[in-house]
């Protein structure tokens, strides 16, 4: 999509490929802030000193229970939310235990 092409909303699209260019252009976001995202995962690694600091139980309820009311908010089914966050929660715990073993590696 260029820049003087105008975004229309999911009613004002005719064809399915006027659906298919607004999808791409949203997963193009969605993916430029998942990747801002993994950013601060990356930092918070470098942050904490063992494995075991990568879990915070109560931190993955709060993303979780705030997910879900903007979902809500928002129309989206607060499951799907919750389903997606889940999954990138689950990610960043396994990335950060990894760093954090090789870090206590290179420590020892």
């Amino acid at each position: 999509m260029n820049d003087n092409q105008k975004i229309k909303a999911p009613a004002e699209c005719e064809t399915k490929d006027d659906v298919r260019v607004e999808i791409d252009r949203i997963d193009t976001a969605l993916v430029s802030l998942l990747a801002e995202r993994w950013g601060y995962v990356d930092r918070i690694s470098k942050l904490k000193s063992t494995p075991e600091e990568a879990t915070v139980p109560w931190r993955i309820q709060q993303v979780v229970d705030k997910v879900r009311a903007i979902a809500e908010d928002k129309n989206l089914p607060p499951e799907l939310a919750e389903d997606i966050w889940r999954r990138l929660i689950e990610w960043g715990i396994k990335y950060e235990e990894e760093k954090l073993r090789a870090k206590q590696h290179t420590d020892n």
